[in-house]
């Protein structure tokens, strides 16, 4: 059974930093894109970044460049998203998700085959 687990949510002020991690357990991480995809309220839910199963490519989106950075640990199991200079609009539930294996890097949510239950990110101003 794959289950996807997120961490480090919580409430900051806005120029403020949180870190995501997100542990997978199930299967074999290293053959799996991973990202992080956001929603909030009354809004569509976004992909936020996501990183392909060898790391060697990434998206962003335009609202995340030059302030999110993904990673993974393949050893661990593992995926975070630092997030630096915090923005009351990033105040959103994000989700940590897993495409198919050997899967390329998009963002498109239809491409993601898991989902983590998510976790409150709230930005105050």
């Amino acid at each position: 059974q794959v289950q996807l687990v997120e961490s480090g949510g919580g409430l900051v002020q806005a120029g403020g930093s949180l870190r995501l991690s997100c542990a997978a357990s199930g299967l074999t991480f290293s053959m799996y894109p991973v990202g992080w995809f956001r929603q909030s309220l009354g809004k569509e839910r976004e992909c936020v970044a996501v990183i392909s199963w060898r790391g060697g490519n990434t998206y962003y989106a335009d609202s995340a460049k030059g302030r999110f950075t993904i990673s993974r640990d393949n050893a661990k199991g593992t995926v975070t998203l630092q997030m630096n200079s915090l923005k009351p609009e990033d105040t959103a539930v994000y989700y940590c998700v897993m495409g198919g294996a050997f899967g390329g890097v998009t963002p498109s949510q239809g491409q993601y085959d898991y989902w983590g239950q998510g976790t409150q990110v709230t930005v105050s101003s």
